[in-house]
């Protein structure tokens, strides 16, 4: 297996960036970015920890994530299984990234920074979705931010409805909490219950 050990080996077979792949990064939130992040209801938050990187999904409605200042970011964590893997990271080492995703754009917007987790009071009050405030909000200081270029979505063709998976053919989660827990936990009831158990802890 041939392996690539250097960054100039990486450079001689990828060539130099265009234009196009540098002038758009910025250092804050411009007007025009500003647009992607207030549309966008779904972003994977990206962290680093002694244990490894870890990627999360986050999903709200959109504009969930906040634009406090062009240099400022603020994503609520809302009710979920409580291993706060993405929090126990940020707790450790503040390194962060964004990516915005938007149903029907080719485009993504990825933002990379230095982030921390405040609980003060006012500020998670002002989170709240139907009385509901968060526990924490991450505050993210934006060192870069730029948007990705359409291709992977295309090939994907994310968006395309005649392309959805029928989720009868993808194991359940009860299934798989049932295989990795030798029928201890999950099952079949797991399933039949957590529609209305998330619907009763959305937020």
């Amino acid at each position: 297996m041939s392996v690539i050990e250097t960054v100039e080996q990486l450079e001689a077979i990828y060539g130099a960036t265009n234009d196009a792949s540098t002038v758009k990064v910025a250092d804050h939130v411009t007007p025009l970015y500003r647009i992607f992040i207030e549309k966008a209801p779904f972003a994977a938050l990206a962290t680093i920890g002694p244990e490894g990187i870890d990627c999360s999904p986050r999903g709200d409605l959109p504009g969930f994530v906040r634009i406090h200042d062009p240099k400022t970011l603020m994503l609520p964590d809302r009710r979920g299984n409580n291993r706060v893997d993405s929090l126990r990271n940020i707790v450790r080492d503040p390194r962060v990234s964004l990516m915005f995703l938007i149903p029907g754009s080719g485009n993504a917007v990825r933002a990379n920074g230095r982030a921390h987790l405040s609980v003060d009071p006012e500020l998670l009050a002002s989170f709240k979705v139907e009385g509901k405030a968060p526990r924490s909000v991450m505050v993210m200081n934006v060192d870069e931010i730029y948007f990705q270029c359409a291709r992977a979505i295309v090939r994907a063709d994310l968006w395309n409805p005649d392309k959805r998976i029928d989720p009868k053919t993808l194991p359940t989660p009860g299934q798989i909490l049932a295989e990795m827990s030798q029928n201890k936990v999950g099952g079949a009831e797991y399933d039949r219950i957590w529609p209305e158990r998330a619907a009763a802890t959305m937020w």
